[in-house]
């Protein structure tokens, strides 16, 4: 599949930019739009950002939908003949990529944001010939259980850690995660967390929010079992008769595997409760839909191999002036400040998330006080902060 750029400065602009822009940087991922999701908007946002900082970027991303047209992205794009999943066949093909243009990236800053292309790179960096002149890496927190379980993953982790000039991560708690299982990590890891999605904000709409006869309460996220929607269901069912009467749930997010779907409206048609499954939106629709929810929920748990290592939707919701309710898991505490932006409670206590409920919707006044706290908390996270910390020195080349 050819190279599909789109808009970026043209050479006589560049050659007016700082001479880090000039030092090309590839962010390789198989997870960006028109895909939904924390990991999805985490390159995209980050892209946007450096691309505004002035460097010289070009983003390698998974297959477009045919039909889709193309955003005018101020960067390069090229997509790859991948769907961007991490099947063996998307690995090789991904490889192959790499390898075709190992030229080009030897002399520049590789940055691979998320697991599928960090798999690429474990079996390729053994291959003298392919050395990028910098090479960063982002960990979000469910791959570093799922590299070290396994033995040959595990060593190859270590070397390209070990390799890596640059190691980041969202929150203190995946960095610790990481130097437990990996401490070559240690020297190297920074805190680059991420902010809310670019736009996302309150609109003067959100401050009719308590005039509703019913209290809106909002999920954003894949229908699985890690993101825990069932809790919530469960919390909701218990409360008061005249509690569940004036609540409505609205779901936001596709079906993802093991029935979970599936069961959850089992749940809910079992249930009292006004609930909306409203599938995958758009960013556009979804704003809208931030604005008309009075209280975020998402009650992520530890499922199997897999963590919450931050949960950029946390901040997403405080920017449009929600209060959240989540589980103190994984990295969640350091999204959502418990009294002050939204409430949490513990993974294992349900009558202490139903309280947690009962406690928002009968209290429009700390509604309000909480979603306004998050609003300022949101402002604090930059995605220009991040992207500089990632490529500040990007001229410095990888250890060897």
């Amino acid at each position: 599949m050819p190279a599909d750029p789109t808009i970026a400065p043209p050479a006589a602009e560049r050659a007016l930019l700082p001479a880090r822009a000039r030092l090309p940087v590839f962010l390789i991922t198989h997870e960006f739009h028109p895909r939904h999701g924390g990991i999805a908007t985490f390159a995209e946002e980050i892209a946007q950002a450096a691309a505004g900082l002035g460097y010289d970027l070009e983003v390698w991303a998974q297959a477009a939908p045919p039909a889709m047209a193309e955003k005018p992205w101020p960067f390069r794009l090229r997509r790859l003949p991948l769907k961007g999943t991490h099947d063996l066949t998307c690995l090789l093909r991904l490889m192959r990529e790499f390898v075709r243009h190992r030229r080009r990236l030897r002399d520049a800053t590789v940055y691979l944001p998320e697991p599928g292309p960090i798999r690429a790179m474990l079996l390729l960096q053994l291959v003298p010939a392919f050395r990028p002149h910098r090479l960063v890496l982002t960990f979000h927190g469910s791959e570093i259980l799922r590299f070290h379980r396994d033995p040959l993953a595990r060593s190859l982790a270590r070397r390209l850690i070990r390799r890596a000039s640059r190691i980041s991560v969202l929150t203190d708690y995946t960095r610790r995660l990481l130097c437990s299982r990996f401490p070559e990590a240690a020297a190297k890891s920074i805190l680059a967390p991420g902010a809310a999605r670019a736009g996302s904000a309150a609109s003067p709409a959100a401050n009719t929010r308590e005039q509703r006869a019913r209290t809106v309460i909002l999920t954003v996220g894949r229908l699985h079992p890690r993101k825990g929607q069932r809790f919530i269901i469960e919390a909701l069912q218990a409360l008061p008769a005249a509690q569940r009467a004036c609540v409505e749930w609205w779901l936001v997010g596709g079906n993802s595997k093991e029935r979970y779907e599936h069961r959850l409206r089992e749940a809910a048609g079992r249930s009292d409760l006004l609930v909306r499954f409203l599938g995958d939106v758009p960013d556009e629709e979804l704003d809208r839909i931030y604005d008309q929810a009075d209280i975020f929920a998402m009650t992520s748990i530890d499922h199997r191999h897999s963590v919450e290592g931050f949960g950029l939707v946390y901040l997403e919701a405080a920017a449009h002036g929600l209060p959240v309710i989540a589980h103190a898991i994984g990295g969640v505490p350091e999204a959502v400040l418990d009294g002050v932006t939204g409430l949490l409670v513990p993974p294992a206590d349900q009558p202490a998330l139903t309280t947690a409920f009962a406690r928002l919707i009968a209290d429009p006044a700390l509604r309000h006080q909480l979603g306004t706290e998050g609003r300022q908390w949101a402002r604090r996270h930059s995605w220009t902060d991040s992207a500089e910390l990632l490529f500040g020195d990007a001229g410095r080349p990888s250890a060897a």
